[in-house]
């Protein structure tokens, strides 16, 4: 661990962090940070003679908190949702992601050697990512000095033209010489039919995006898009009064009658996900604590390095010094919430104390385990954000709204978003530190210095993710939140969703016929879902990705879907032609991914131009008629030819490399 690994992966996470939190909201996904993170670091620290293996994997360990602790977007808009607060406080929401943070980090230390040493869970992530670097520094049987050397090339040069075209056309788009998005609604059935469209936002990142989830979460995601804009909004239109537009209709038919669907759709979907993963956590995390007592005996200084953890002793300290932050902030929500929430600050910060320590400590475990099973990216966040704002909300209802004034529901209904964005912050660590020790265990890495090492990218992460949402919020807003509604506003569904449940269980205000229709939806596409990894090989159909499709706007949807036939066709492609085929599908990840990064970090510049200038198209250089017309034609003949041509680049570099 040294004093340049850890500024590098700072700057990583900033960079990775920033373009997370803009297309988490925007699209409801985010991107796994630490195998791009360790094919820069590589491709930087090779011109350091003395840089080594466990160098680059203390980068990419901070760096991969940068795909996790921007989770908090799944919770912390929610606040914005419920019009209690209307920008995001600095120092509140740093300590909010980093007090989180660190509990996370701290609580899944004890979990190490239970869920990575003495454990046969698989870690797919953290094991491809000691894949490339044990590649990457020529350590992996029959690789040489040169071709690592030439293989860390061509990640970076991947990831350096993902982001420079992505980053470029997002440029030529805000000027409006290209279209941002091809836009069509009409109507169905006659006068008195309903109403539908479709809104295909022409994005390199989000055909990165779509690349990296694969065919069939595409497929789900188009499926959940036919049902909510095929059905749910000609449906529901048909039953409204008449608009002023029919592109009015359509959006607000999708706002509030057909998001609440989806909103149904994922919450049974999560639920379904960790249901299936209570026996394997349980048994395994009782046979692996049980191994871990036989096998695990003996002191810090009698352990060998690769065995050596933060003392439990500091980390027990440390997880009690973070409560004291912690219970200062419930006092401070408490005291200036109003609505008698004052009237009750001890009982309310001794009650979020103990449901933090505890429920962070049961979703740090379970976090664990299912990243270890099935991947931190494929692991249900959004399931355990949905049971933990259930059990406060439900906690609040039975010990403290029967003894408040009339009218205090929405304090407590930010009351329980505010303890859960805390308890979600760890989740979102532990989701992810189990799986870089898993990596680090396969390096022979110290486990300590990996553990300061997050520790370190939660600060970086927590002091970037504050005024990117602030800049967002005010750029473009959230559909739903309180206000005109705006052109651009970003979906935020999983905040959407986790704020609607935690209203209705306080309130009683969202129409709960809604949400089960949704969750009939979800019902059926899991017994579909069953069906079809039963009986085919690879063919499945997400119930959670079919949520998204339902409560994502198109705009977020359809290029997702492309991305993901498209990523399809290349491996594919590169199965059949490639003298590498995995070197080939691995550059693949790393193009997508910069993508991803170079729109991103464009897409917070060009909100920092909105939000600074009071305009949606600060830098526009076209007439409207032009950005309605020729623009919609240019954009999409552009758009296709540099993807095409950017896959073709990619073929011809792995075979160089080969």
């Amino acid at each position: 661990m040294t004093i340049r690994g850890l500024v590098i992966g700072v700057l990583i996470t900033i960079v990775f962090t920033a373009a997370n939190v803009y297309f988490g909201l925007k699209a409801g996904l985010t991107f796994a940070t630490s195998i791009p993170a360790a094919v820069i670091s590589m491709a930087v620290l090779r011109y350091f003679k003395d840089s080594t293996l466990q160098e680059n994997n203390i980068v990419q360990t901070v760096a991969s908190a940068a795909g996790t602790l921007s989770s908090i977007i799944f919770v912390l808009p929610g606040l914005i949702l419920i019009g209690w607060w209307t920008g995001f406080n600095y120092w509140t929401s740093f300590s909010i992601c980093a007090l989180g943070g660190i509990l996370g980090v701290m609580y899944s230390i004890p979990l190490r050697r239970a869920l990575v040493t003495h454990s046969d869970l698989p870690y797919p992530e953290g094991v491809a990512c000691a894949e490339v670097l044990k590649v990457g520094a020529g350590a992996s049987d029959g690789v040489s000095a040169e071709a690592a050397a030439k293989s860390n090339r061509a990640g970076l040069l991947a990831v350096l033209w993902g982001s420079i075209v992505s980053a470029v056309f997002a440029v030529v788009v805000a000027t409006r010489v290209f279209a941002s998005d091809v836009v069509h609604y009409f109507r169905i059935g006659g006068e008195r039919g309903g109403v539908t469209g479709f809104d295909f936002f022409l994005s390199f990142a989000l055909f990165g995006i779509g690349h990296l989830v694969g065919l069939w979460v595409g497929v789900a995601m188009l499926v959940g898009a036919v049902i909510g804009w095929g059905w749910g909004v000609p449906h529901f239109s048909a039953l409204a009064p008449a608009a002023d537009s029919i592109a009015t209709l359509a959006n607000t038919t999708w706002s509030h009658k057909v998001r609440f669907v989806g909103a149904g759709t994922i919450a049974v979907a999560a639920i379904w996900t960790l249901a299936k993963l209570v026996k394997p956590v349980i048994s395994g995390l009782a046979s692996a604590v049980a191994a871990s007592r036989v096998r695990g005996a003996g002191n810090a200084s009698t352990l060998p390095r690769t065995e050596q953890d933060i003392p439990i002793g500091q980390v027990g300290l440390i997880s009690l010094i973070c409560l004291f932050p912690i219970g200062w902030l419930v006092a401070d929500f408490a005291r200036t919430a109003g609505h008698g929430l004052g009237d009750h600050t001890l009982g309310l910060v001794v009650g979020a104390l103990i449901f933090i320590v505890l429920m962070s400590f049961f979703v740090s475990a379970v976090c664990g385990y299912m990243a270890g099973l099935i991947g931190s990216s494929n692991s249900p966040l959004s399931g355990i954000g949905i049971i933990v704002v259930i059990s406060a909300a439900l906690l609040l209802v039975f010990g403290l709204r029967s003894s408040l004034p009339a009218g205090s529901e929405t304090a407590l209904v930010a009351f329980a978003l505010f303890v859960t964005s805390i308890v979600f912050a760890a989740a979102a660590i532990a989701n992810n530190n189990l799986q870089d020790l898993k990596t680090g265990q396969l390096v022979d890495a110290t486990p300590s210095k990996q553990q300061w090492a997050l520790v370190v990218g939660v600060f970086a992460g927590a002091a970037i993710i504050p005024p990117i949402l602030d800049l967002l919020n005010h750029a473009y807003g959230f559909v739903g939140a309180p206000g005109p509604v705006r052109d651009h506003a970003l979906a935020a569904p999983q905040a959407g969703l986790i704020s609607a449940l935690a209203q209705g269980v306080i309130q009683n205000n969202i129409d709960w016929g809604l949400i089960q229709i949704g969750a009939a939806i979800g019902v059926v596409m899991i017994v579909i879902d069953e069906v079809m990894r039963r009986t085919t090989k690879s063919a499945h159909l997400s119930p959670l990705a079919v949520g998204l499709g339902i409560y994502l706007p198109t705009q977020s949807t359809l290029m997702v879907v492309v991305g993901a036939i498209a990523g399809w066709y290349f491996d594919r492609n590169a199965d059949r032609r490639s003298k590498n085929p995995e070197s080939t599908k691995q550059l693949g990840v790393l193009l997508a991914s910069g993508m991803i990064v170079g729109e991103g970090l464009l897409g917070v510049v060009i909100a920092a131009c909105v939000a600074f200038s009071g305009t949606d198209f600060p830098l526009a250089l076209v007439s409207d008629d032009f950005a309605a017309g020729p623009a919609l034609w240019i954009g999409g003949a552009a758009f296709a030819v540099v993807m095409i041509a950017l896959y073709r680049w990619l073929g011809r570099l792995s075979n160089q490399v080969a």
